[in-house]
């Protein structure tokens, strides 16, 4: 399944991502502002990464997710 198709069937109210470092990242990057549709869709990526790489791990036989499976 193409990772923009993934399903992660998460909660609002539990996101993955520190929102303050986020921002914090986005301030020295240069004079941006973060919109709110930013952090939620950002969490969601992640979520998705995530839920591909651990199908990865266990596909190959490890419960251990790495980096090699992103």
């Amino acid at each position: 399944m193409p990772p923009w198709q993934v399903k992660t069937d998460r909660s609002a109210s539990k996101m993955m991502i520190v929102q303050s470092k986020v921002r914090e990242y986005v301030k020295e990057l240069g004079d941006y502002k973060v919109g709110g549709d930013l952090l939620k869709a950002l969490d969601e990526k992640v979520a998705k990464l995530v839920k591909l790489a651990a199908g990865r791990a266990k596909a190959n036989g490890r419960k251990t997710v790495s980096a090699r499976d992103l």
